[in-house]
């Protein structure tokens, strides 16, 4: 909010009535709609003569005109908001509110139920209130200044103010202290001593408050101004921990995030105690801000306001997290609109953190200020003994830099007007040395950006030091986050800066587009030094082996460049690689490598985690995609790294299995050495070679369970599986038990294996599903296969949940038990999966598109059905309950779930074992899919026996196979 001239004056000259606190800049704000004060207390006054002071029935009406004006306020503070926009003004009118009606039910309390205590306390406002800004679901924290040895009636008049602010509904944090207690508190305790320097008169005795802000400022402030910094710093530092220290993460804290509101309240508390203002437009007359920067600090305190009123107001509690389900809603409030490329909520998140980015600015500002005042503050003597032991020194190689005690600083201040490429060498001479930043270095950097021009960015020398800041086998993640908080990256690469604080609004992305790529540098840098090799043992072999490391790095830091564009962003990442790579200084060779990585980066991670990579047809697509071992090898490293800088839990030992098959059976075919043998002659060995393993067997039984195999499960399942399954087979077998289940976990690979051994039924993998969905379990695979015997033989595989193996296992075993409980009848599939659902995750705020792609060209043997869409518990066993009502056999199936969505490929034939080629049928799915996708089953479900959808009739799958055969 901008100050009037004659506001600050008034400010100034009423620091000492106002107890030296911060005054409200309220000049141009209009309460009067807010509450007509003079009306409320005539009300009160009113009770009193009519019910007489201290009745029960004065009691509840008080309370109920309190409650009233205190809604209807709100209320209108909420319209104000829609209005103005301003979140500040917003925050000051509630905060003036509250004021108010403390101030009435105090002249209440002490004009008429305990008259003696007029002069005996004084109310001031703490934290955020003692601000003067108050969001609408805040707590009101409240410090009652009493006298010496206060009397047993003065607790009792406070005991009754806050009895009724508790009854309106409020959450009142107090303290009932003396003036000594507050002082001696404040000594030990920098969180109180936070709140005193924060303490603002409300009501009361106003001489024991002005008391206070004396005292404190003489007996507490004096002196101390370096250990309450430090102390505030640390704090600050240790709660951006907690928060997962980065202000990038996509459903941010926007009170206690990094770049959110306690940082900006850190840095004024920093600043009153220091410089001693009492305004945040002091700094620029104290010199630490200059007027851009205030202007600056106002727009992103404004802007995180008006998001906190809206959160509070929208969800009616104290919400502090800005998380999906409400990020449509604030956009919406705060008047976004959907541009080309960019949602309406994705424009609002962009700019959220690039406040956000702006804040780090300011730290980073007042930093510098703060760490210069006090190398000024240092006294004669010891200040000239400290100035010659800690004499910066020139950085070895350069004429603009010195290593100041760690940090890398100027000698000149115009070191980057005369040779703006300073601006690229700083950080790549600070990666040399392994020196740390000076905040006064940075914020210069941040000061200068506008040399950062089309004649610097086309510089030879600035983009050969870039190159090596970004293949450094140092830390270059490290330099690249450096330059981008600074502003000097999105400055250097404009299409970088086009997607700097970019939110894609989904939950597989826990990052902004900016902070992934980063992220994405950093995990291809640690599998460089050969690091981190237990989470993927196969790219840190081949690492070594990978000649262009420059492609490869540039590579990893644009495949995601393009994202917020209204084309694909990988053939227009490709594109903006082809403008980029020339002028990074890459041969024309490179450049055609890092254009075909951007533009296939997600190609290998689809098929791997989609496709049935024991189709021989999924192997040799992808080999004529990629074409070579080079690009294949270079694939699989940047998957890796994208991957594992989506967040947190996105990579596990599972994908980086079916990363693995996918490159050994790829990388045969294209150095020659796929298998030309017969899918015959390989199904014939492999079952010898099961016979084989079962020697300790009779050769009764080694014949029987050797033969009970088909082709596809011979020729897909290891020996060490298939010897563990046939043992599972026999125990069942001798048991006399048609339904068993067997579980195994797997650390490594991060999954959970469950098998079942049941009597065929085409819905076997419905129930299996809806048992898992039931169970809170995630499917990430499923192998379906046949005995000859007429038996299901189903292996799926979950995703690990629990750290230790005996836990996980239980877990499974939990599982497997609501499978057989179903198969078996005891438990009904609907009801299982309804107690789930009443506990699903929150996926109402995304919108997915459902979509239905049927192929027969994926696979030689099979039609393959791929579907797209948001996902819910119980969707896999829905789905596949509809393929099993339209006659369709499920050979393999493949889960995959990003975030909300869901992507699902099953591998069918028709009941004869064909593809599905008849046109009508084809289109009969696709419907009944969409149906199913879109959620609009479930009422035909409800209609029909046990919850599912009565099965074709027998003269309708005749028909089908007929027509099948036919066709």
């Amino acid at each position: 909010m901008h100050l009037t001239k004659r506001a600050r004056q008034k400010a100034a000259a009423g620091n000492q009535q106002e107890t030296g606190r911060r005054i409200m800049a309220t000049e141009d704000i209009d309460f009067s709609g807010i509450l007509d004060v003079a009306a409320l207390r005539a009300e009160c006054e009113g009770l009193v003569t009519d019910l007489g002071a201290g009745s029960d029935e004065f009691r509840r009406a008080l309370l109920a005109a309190l409650k009233k004006a205190s809604s209807d306020g709100r209320q209108r503070a909420r319209i104000l908001l829609s209005e103005d926009g301003s979140g500040l003004n917003c925050a000051y009118r509630i905060s003036w509110l509250q004021d108010q009606l403390i101030t009435v039910l105090h002249d209440i309390v002490v004009g008429h139920m305990y008259p003696e205590q007029k002069h005996k306390f004084a109310i001031t406002a703490v934290g955020g209130y003692g601000r003067g800004t108050l969001a609408p679901g805040s707590d009101i924290d409240l410090l009652f200044l009493f006298l010496p040895r206060p009397q047993d009636e003065t607790h009792k008049a406070v005991e009754f103010m806050l009895y009724v602010l508790w009854d309106m509904g409020f959450k009142v944090g107090h303290a009932t202290r003396t003036l000594e207690e507050c002082l001696r508190l404040a000594k030990s305790d920098f969180t109180i001593r936070t709140a005193v320097l924060e303490t603002r008169f409300i009501c009361g005795y106003q001489p024991l408050a002005r008391d206070l802000a004396a005292r404190f400022d003489k007996e507490i402030v004096t002196g101390t101004g370096p250990e309450f910094i430090a102390a505030k710093l640390a704090e600050r530092d240790e709660r951006h921990r907690k928060a997962g220290d980065t202000r990038y993460l996509v459903e941010p804290n926007v009170k206690e995030g990094k770049g959110g509101l306690r940082d900006l309240h850190t840095l004024f508390w920093i600043s009153k105690y220091y410089y001693h203002v009492h305004d945040t437009a002091d700094l620029v007359g104290v010199g630490v801000l200059s007027k851009q920067e205030y202007r600056l600090f106002q727009k992103a305190e404004d802007f995180l306001w008006a998001v906190r009123c809206h959160m509070h107001f929208l969800t009616g509690k104290a919400e502090e997290r800005l998380s999906f389900d409400i990020q449509r809603d604030i956009a919406e409030a705060l008047g976004y609109h959907a541009r080309p490329g960019l949602s309406a909520v994705e424009r609002f998140m962009k700019h959220y953190f690039l406040v956000a980015k702006d804040v780090g600015d300011l730290t980073r500002i007042l930093c510098a200020a703060l760490e210069d005042q006090q190398a000024k503050a240092t006294p004669g003597f010891t200040a000239a003994i400290s100035r010659f032991a800690h004499r910066p020194r020139r950085v070895s190689g350069t004429l603009e830099f010195v290593d100041d005690r760690g940090r890398i600083a100027l000698s000149d201040p115009d070191a980057f007007k005369r040779d703006p490429v300073s601006l690229i060498r700083l950080f790549h001479v600070a990666d040399l040395n392994g020196l740390e930043f000076h905040p006064d270095t940075l914020k210069r950097v941040t000061r200068s950006l506008s040399l950062i021009d089309n004649e610097l960015r086309e510089n030879e020398e600035a983009n050969r030091l870039f190159m090596a800041i970004l293949t450094s086998k140092r830390d270059p993640a490290l330099m690249l986050r450096r330059m981008n908080e600074a502003g000097v990256l999105g400055r250097f690469i404009p299409e970088f800066g086009k997607i700097v604080s970019m939110m894609q609004f989904n939950m597989y992305h826990h990052y902004t587009v900016d902070e992934h790529l980063i992220r994405s540098v950093e995990v291809l840098s640690e599998i460089d030094k050969g690091h981190a090799d237990e989470i993927h043992p196969l790219v840190n072999k081949l690492m070594p082996g990978i000649e262009d490391r420059e492609a490869l790095y540039v590579a990893v830091l644009l495949h995601d460049i393009a994202k917020g564009r209204q084309e694909d962003h990988s053939i227009a990442g490709a594109k903006v690689a082809r403008k980029l790579c020339p002028r990074f200084g890459l041969t024309p060779k490179q450049t055609e490598l890092v254009v075909w990585l951007v533009e296939q980066h997600l190609l290998m991670s689809m098929v791997a985690q989609t496709r049935d990579l024991t189709d021989r047809k999924t192997i040799t697509d992808f080999a004529d995609r990629v074409q070579s071992l080079d690009r294949l090898k270079m694939l699989l490293v940047l998957t890796v790294c994208d991957t594992r800088a989506v967040g947190p839990g996105v990579w596990n030992g599972w994908k980086g299995q079916l990363m693995r098959t996918l490159y050994y059976e790829t990388e045969l075919l294209l150095s020659g050495g796929f298998s030309e043998v017969s899918r015959k002659e390989r199904a014939q060995f492999a079952a010898e070679a099961l016979f084989n393993a079962l020697s300790d067997w009779s050769q009764k039984d080694r014949k029987t369970y050797s033969k009970l195999h088909y082709q596809p499960y011979l020729l897909s399942v290891p020996l060490e599986d298939q010897i563990r399954h046939t043992r599972f087979i026999r125990q069942a077998d001798k048991a006399g038990q048609a339904l068993n289940t067997m579980v195994r976990t797997d650390s490594f690979h991060a999954i959970t294996e469950i098998t079942v051994l049941s009597p065929d039924h085409p819905r076997l993998l419905t129930v299996i599903a809806g048992a898992c969905a039931a169970a809170g379990a995630n499917i990430a695979d499923a192998q379906i296969f046949t005995t000859s015997d007429g038996r299901a033989l189903d292996t799926i595989h979950i995703n690990r949940e629990l750290p230790n193996d005996e836990d996980e296992l239980r877990r499974a075993a939990t599982i497997g038990k609501m499978i057989e409980d179903v198969l078996s009848g005891r438990k009904r599939l609907p009801e299982v999966i309804a107690t789930r659902s009443k506990n699903r995750r929150k996926t109402k705020a995304f919108e997915i598109p459902p979509s239905v792609t049927m192929s027969n060209s994926l696979s030689n043997k099979f039609t393959v059905i791929e579907v797209e869409c948001l996902d819910r518990t119980g969707l896999l066993s829905e789905i596949t309950a509809v393929l099993s009502d339209l006659s369709l056999d499920i050979q393999s199936a493949r889960i995959t779930t990003f975030g909300e969505k869901v992507i699902d490929t099953f591998y069918v034939t028709d009941l004869v074992g064909q593809k599905i080629t008849n046109e009508n049928k084809r289109a009969n799915i696709v419907a009944r899919l969409r149906v199913v996708m879109a959620g609009e089953e479930d009422e035909l479900r409800e209609q029909m026996p046990n919850g599912m959808i009565a099965p074709a009739s027998a003269s309708q799958q005749s028909a089908e196979k007929k027509a099948d055969t036919a066709a």
